[in-house]
């Protein structure tokens, strides 16, 4: 069934390809935390040999190098959860750098995306703040918690230790212009529940979020039957644990990881894939497709035009 839905109301599923014929613009991806750069070849290879972006350059990062993160324990902030993305995380800024100047170097004079999986979007707005983002046209995200958990709810840990409370209140507004558009890509894999309680909700709720009025696009909406449920089960519990950490709530729809309503962020595009996993690592493109899987890629490459 082909939906369409108020800007301020966007959500979508697996549809046929909607890729544009318009020309790429080179992209830099950003890993998300515990990834490495191998986890993204498959993407980068995709986004080069199938979709014509001209120049697709990942951040090296090895496992090993989020140890690094460790560092922030000594200071103070850590524990007061004022912390601040720098110096903890220049070892990670400093190769996206790299990668951004890799990609200026081998498609030059053409403006830049950038696109950033789960912690590498947030990082990636950090980068822009802090480092020449005078040619970078494009900031697509997947599955990025960009909002800080809500301070005060019962049973929350802020994991983050207040890096994104100073995201939310440091770096640059997300936009949607000709000059500069923040995309942020959400998945609706699994839906959490909280730890006790035998009830789970089974209509699917569609998030209000704010979008730039003057957009406007056609989603095709499932409309696949969902068995009903008389419970939630135990990997729901599971996995809503995790979401409360993020968002405060364990009811909500989310990609396994980040919930659907903290992948959004009010000024950009806001995007919401059924089906989608979080990670490359562990996904299956027909199965558990992730937002790099081919099917999903084909909905929103074309926003790198």
């Amino acid at each position: 069934m082909l939906s369409l839905l108020p800007p301020a109301r966007l959500r979508a599923a697996v549809s046929p390809d909607v890729t544009a014929s318009a020309p790429r613009r080179p992209a830099v991806i950003l890993p998300g935390l515990g990834n490495n750069t191998a986890d993204y070849a498959r993407l980068a290879a995709a986004l080069r040999d199938d979709h014509g972006v001209p120049a697709v350059a990942v951040a090296r990062v090895s496992r090993p190098d989020w140890l690094r993160n460790a560092a922030g324990l000594v200071d103070p902030s850590y524990w007061r959860c004022t912390l601040r993305p720098r110096p903890v995380l220049d070892w990670y800024l400093k190769r996206v750098d790299e990668a951004v100047s890799e990609a200026r170097e081998l498609s030059p004079n053409e403006g830049i995306s950038l696109i950033g999986h789960s912690a590498g979007g947030w990082l990636a707005r950090v980068y822009m703040e802090e480092f020449d983002a005078s040619d970078i046209s494009l900031l697509l995200t997947l599955g990025t918690p960009h909002l800080p958990p809500p301070k005060g709810a019962p049973g929350v840990i802020d994991q983050t230790r207040g890096l994104l409370t100073y995201v939310e209140k440091n770096c640059a507004p997300a936009v949607y212009t000709p000059e500069l558009r923040y995309v942020c890509i959400a998945g609706r894999y699994i839906q959490g529940a909280p730890l006790t309680g035998n009830t789970i909700a089974t209509t699917d709720e569609i998030l209000a979020v704010d979008t730039p009025s003057d957009v406007a696009e056609a989603v095709m909406v499932s409309t696949k039957d969902k068995p009903t449920q008389s419970g939630p089960t135990l990997r729901a519990r599971f996995i809503g644990q995790g979401y409360k950490q993020v968002c405060g709530r364990a009811d909500v729809w989310g990609d396994g990881v980040v919930p659907e309503v903290s992948a959004h962020l009010e000024g950009a595009l806001n995007i919401s894939f059924d089906g989608v996993y979080h990670s490359p690592v562990g996904s299956d493109d027909e199965q558990r497709p992730w937002y790099g899987s081919p099917a999903i890629l084909k909905q929103w490459v074309h926003h790198l035009s």
